[in-house]
């Protein structure tokens, strides 16, 4: 989970600001021995954090985070989709000890669900060492370090789709 929350930051600076239309929500909640984090932008750039002993809110540009944005062991997000939601829940010291927890990522695309399925389909098994196989619209499997990775896909009208990336630490 770490390396995965490692590479969603790096992706954070490459974010471009926008001060029109929708922006990307993102939310950090993390839990360790010293109590329990809790971070978000919303998607009118307001950031809110609340750790032991403080809590605040901060003004920020809106981020937009599209497929260019998002790097999945080399695998990008079908052409032209943006990420409306980015939720991040980490525990650390869970699971017998080690660290725990998922990633959801929600996104929209401009391609019918079974495009976006194919797109992924080829891409996750052949580039990013992953193992998944259809799921009805979507696809399940395991990671490159054989954790479990689902992508469920709606369609929303006739040519486009609402995805979600849900990605755990836990087998």
């Amino acid at each position: 989970m770490l390396r995965i929350l490692a590479i969603l930051s790096l992706a954070m600076p490459l974010a471009a600001c926008d001060s029109s239309g929708d922006g990307t929500s993102i939310t950090i909640n993390a839990t360790d021995s010293d109590g329990n984090m809790l971070a978000g932008v919303d998607k009118n750039g307001q950031m809110s954090v609340n750790v032991p002993g403080f809590s605040g809110k901060i003004n920020l540009p809106k981020l937009k985070l599209d497929a260019g944005d998002f790097d999945l062991n080399g695998v990008k997000l079908y052409p032209g989709s943006t990420i409306s939601t980015m939720n991040i829940d980490t525990k650390d010291g869970g699971n017998g000890g080690k660290d725990s927890g998922n990633v959801r990522i929600s996104f929209d695309s401009p391609g019918t669900p079974k495009a976006v399925q194919d797109w992924f389909l080829q891409r996750l098994n052949k580039d990013a060492g992953f193992k998944v196989k259809v799921d009805g619209a979507g696809l399940t499997g395991t990671t490159d370090d054989d954790k479990p990775f689902k992508l469920e896909l709606a369609p929303v009208g006739a040519d486009h789709a609402k995805g979600t990336i849900i990605l755990s630490d836990q087998n």
